[in-house]
Parts: structure tokens; sequence; C-alpha cells
């Protein structure tokens, strides 16, 4: 948070493709962000998570698909965590328009075929889409597996005004980066010290 889009390759880094997804919606100070601006900035996204396009760029429809199912998997992943941050809202407006939306965009996964090449047997993709569609269905099934097997680990981040999903990966980690972390004990000082002093001020009167 509080970093531009064309600063944000490194941000969750460690996180699957799937929460990177998730975190092109964002907000800082300034307020709430969405790096999935243009087609371009699709571009830039696929590439800083290492999804080859094989120098495509993407076309106006597949920048849509990109946008829905990264609004489909936030959709799925507030239902998975009761997540009730109003800012994070997705507008996505059901679980079942979310489930249908993730696995329609991962059943375009380009699904290797064994070929002879000579004397050679070798595997080669085999795809009807174009390599953004492709690789946007790789991210489609990495989210289905991690909502589906190891959603009990995702959690929505409760930093103030953070609106980011992260893996919880230890069993003492409560929010999606150091940041966030350092945000929260800050609001949780100010509030006792609000606290301790509205108490003295009641005890004086």
């Amino acid at each position: 948070m509080g970093n531009k889009s064309s600063d944000r390759s490194w941000v969750l880094a460690d996180e699957p493709r799937s929460v990177r997804l998730m975190a092109t919606i964002w907000a800082d100070t300034d307020g709430l962000h969405d790096d999935f601006a243009t087609p371009v900035a699709v571009d830039a996204w696929l590439d800083a998570v290492g999804i080859d396009r094989a120098s495509a760029a993407t076309t106006r429809d597949e920048f849509l698909a990109a946008r829905n199912l990264r609004d489909a998997v936030r959709r799925l992943a507030a239902h998975l965590t009761d997540d009730d941050r109003r800012s994070a809202d997705s507008p996505v407006a059901s679980v079942e328009e979310a489930l249908l939306t993730v696995n329609a965009a991962a059943s375009q996964r380009s699904i290797p075929h064994l070929r002879l090449s000579g004397a050679t047997l070798r595997l080669s993709p085999a795809s009807a889409v174009s390599p953004v569609v492709a690789g946007l269905a790789d991210v489609a099934y990495e989210a289905q597996h991690l909502l589906g097997e190891n959603g009990s680990a995702l959690r929505a981040c409760h930093a103030p005004g953070c609106v980011l999903y992260f893996v919880k990966t230890h069993p003492r980690r409560e929010w999606c980066s150091v940041a966030c972390g350092n945000r929260a004990r800050a609001a949780r000082h100010y509030q006792s010290v609000r606290s301790a002093r509205t108490a003295r001020e009641f005890t004086a009167r």
C-alpha cells in the first residue's frame, strides 16, 4: 500500500499468483486503486508474475476477462474469509457467478500434447487460445486449487485501510505485509492512548 502502480511488481511477491491477481486492487491514503486500468497494465502484470505472453499484447476482450477473473477470485476469497470490509467489495454479484467465471477461465488452459518429432517424442502445448488467455487460465487453475484445497489458510488483511488478501503461512502471521502490521499496531496504540485519555478526563470531572 502507498506505492504507485508502476512500482508494484514486487508487492506480495511471495504469495501465489492468484493472490497477486487479487492484489491488483489495493488502497492507500488516496483511496482505492486498480492496477488493471488498461490492457497494457495487464501485460505488465503478466510479465511481473512470470507468465510468458510470447510478445502478444492483451486485447480489449482479454483485458475485460482479466478484470472479471480478478473480481471473481476476490468474490470467492471474501466468501471464504467472511470478509466484511466494505471497501474490499467485489463487483461480482454472487458466489455462483464467480464460480462460473473462474471455472470457465481455467477451462482455457493449454494442455500439452505428445508429438512425434523424427524418432523422438516431445511434449508441446496445444491450444487454440492466445498466450494471454492461456496465462490467465493458468492463474484461474491455481485459484481453483487455492480456494478449494488451501482455502482455510486464506485471510483478509484487516489492517486499517487495507483491501488485500494473503495466505497465512505462519501461525503468528496476521497481516499481508510488514507495513500493514506496523500500521495496525500504531492504530492499536493510538486507540489505547485515546481510551486512557478519555478515562482520565471522565474521572477528573
